[in-house]
């Protein structure tokens, strides 16, 4: 007879190479909690991750230094121990000639692939058949501006591997576009394949496919807006359907939107605000893919950078960088409402949660 499932979750966070950065957890699927298990040091800002669970592989992005003082990107995997969730060290590799923001492997865990707010492109690393990085096999820099002043150069944010594994949408918050580019996982490389232009000044930051695949969804950063697409899986095709606010009527404060995420069934949509630092809350329509808005959920801190739910959806985490809390929030399935459970992780600087799930022995 098998054991019951045990769930970690992995935090990433800004961090300096003497203080711990990223942090292994025990997540109670019956609270919502988070109990640590370890925490590794010796890296510059690993703020985000992904999990290989096949392989029991974390990965996480790093930053180090040339000797002129100029700073590249690097990514780091790690051992994940089945019993504990403790991490160990397994090896390094260089991504990009400049910082990273964004970490994700492909659905086959053939290849990773970072994003470089700061130098304005991506990167692809292959994945060895033991779960180690291998040597950068390909590196696209984009190039332009757009009509705000922290869009004088290209700034690519997020990769997002859609369905069926076959194209990547770049978000590049500094043009304003979207870039769609097909996976070449035997050669090791991105394809260009299309593009998609945003609302000038919206600065496309996070990106979501619908679980169907038939519909997604971009945040905006920069004009506090998120865009439902109808997507042709087929030719790797999006369409504009409709623009909504993540912003309550009538508020004239600060804000930066930040991450997206769609509940397991597919039948709603959450964006985090940072500034009103609040989670808005839209039904998605299951004909059409237009959103529906539920409400606003405070996040009990500032600076909700990064959030995520839990594997069977009943649980959203939030990480709120700048009060160094990761607050748990119980998810109403019928209403998709979020309420506070009353439980709150403490740690530097949280920037980005991922989930792993691993299945009872025996």
């Amino acid at each position: 007879m098998g054991t019951k499932e045990t769930i970690f979750a992995y935090v990433g966070s800004y961090a300096e190479p003497e203080g711990s950065g990223v942090y292994a957890c025990r997540f109670d699927a019956d609270t919502g909690s988070l109990t640590l298990v370890n925490e590794i040091g010796n890296l510059k800002n690993p703020t985000f991750l992904d999990v290989d669970v096949q392989r029991l592989t974390v990965y996480a992005l790093g930053e180090e230094q040339n000797a002129d003082g100029s700073k590249y990107g690097i990514a780091v995997s790690f051992d994940m121990d089945r019993n504990t969730g403790a991490l160990t060290q397994r090896n390094k590799a260089v991504t990009t000639p400049a910082p990273t923001c964004h970490l994700v492997l492909d659905k086959s865990r053939q290849v990773l692939m970072v994003s470089s707010y700061h130098g304005g492109m991506i990167g692809m690393n292959p994945l060895l058949p033991d779960g180690s990085i291998g040597h950068v096999s390909d590196v696209r820099r984009h190039e332009g501006r757009s009509v705000l002043p922290v869009q004088s150069q290209a700034r690519a944010h997020s990769v997002t591997v859609d369905p069926n594994n076959r194209f990547a949408v770049v978000c590049d918050l500094g043009l304003d576009k979207l870039f769609l580019y097909r996976l070449d996982l035997e050669a090791q490389r991105f394809v260009w394949h299309g593009e998609v232009s945003t609302a000038p000044g919206a600065g496309p930051r996070h990106f979501v496919f619908h679980p169907e695949g038939f519909h997604a969804y971009v945040i905006n950063e920069l004009n506090a807006t998120i865009t439902a697409y109808s997507y042709d899986e087929y030719q790797g095709r999006l369409r504009e359907l409709q623009t909504v606010s993540t912003l309550p009527e009538g508020y004239e404060g600060p804000n930066a939107c930040a991450d997206i995420h769609i509940s397991p069934d597919g039948r709603f949509l959450y964006g985090s605000n940072r500034g009103h630092d609040s989670i808005v809350v839209y039904r998605i329509d299951s004909v059409t893919g237009r959103l529906e808005y539920i409400e606003h959920v405070s996040t009990l801190g500032e600076h909700p950078r990064n959030f995520a739910l839990s594997p069977d959806g009943r649980f959203v985490l939030i990480a709120n960088r700048d009060t160094n809390n990761i607050v748990t929030f119980r998810r109403d399935a019928e209403s998709g409402r979020l309420t506070a459970a009353g439980t709150q992780f403490e740690v530097s600087k949280p920037v980005c949660i991922k989930f792993a799930v691993l299945g009872g022995n025996g």
